[in-house]
């Protein structure tokens, strides 16, 4: 299996960004759909966003989409969550996952790898 580490997460203002970062080891990294999931008291984990292999599709949540971008840099072996316009909502802990299926999912039960996880707190 894939290694995963995230981070990036932290405290922001409602409206703020924040870029969450994943960095992969152990295995190819370009062999595996990325994935960003998030875990909130409130809520059961919930899709973010996945990207393919290559980097060239994306999917989002609708509640994050025109807000959060879904990136990798496959030469960095990294995944990238930039999220912008940030919600009291959207605090939870984000999750990075890695997917060998071949297409891209919103469904947390084709990630078969997962890192740690990093906390987002929206807050004035």
């Amino acid at each position: 299996q894939v290694q995963l580490v995230e981070s990036g997460g932290g405290l922001v203002q409602p409206g703020g960004s924040l870029r969450l970062s994943c960095a992969a080891s152990g295995r190819t990294f370009s062999d595996y759909i990325m994935g960003w999931f998030r875990l909130s008291p409130e809520k059961e984990r919930e899709f973010v966003a996945a990207v393919t292999r290559s980097g060239g599709a994306t999917l989002h949540a609708d509640s994050v989409k025109g807000r959060f971008t879904i990136s990798r840099d496959n030469a960095k072996n990294t995944v990238y969550l930039q999220m912008n316009s940030l919600r009291p909502e959207d605090a939870a802990v984000y999750y990075c996952a890695a997917s060998t299926i071949h297409s891209l999912t919103r469904s947390e039960a084709a990630f078969g790898s997962w890192g740690q996880g990093t906390q987002v707190t929206v807050s004035t």
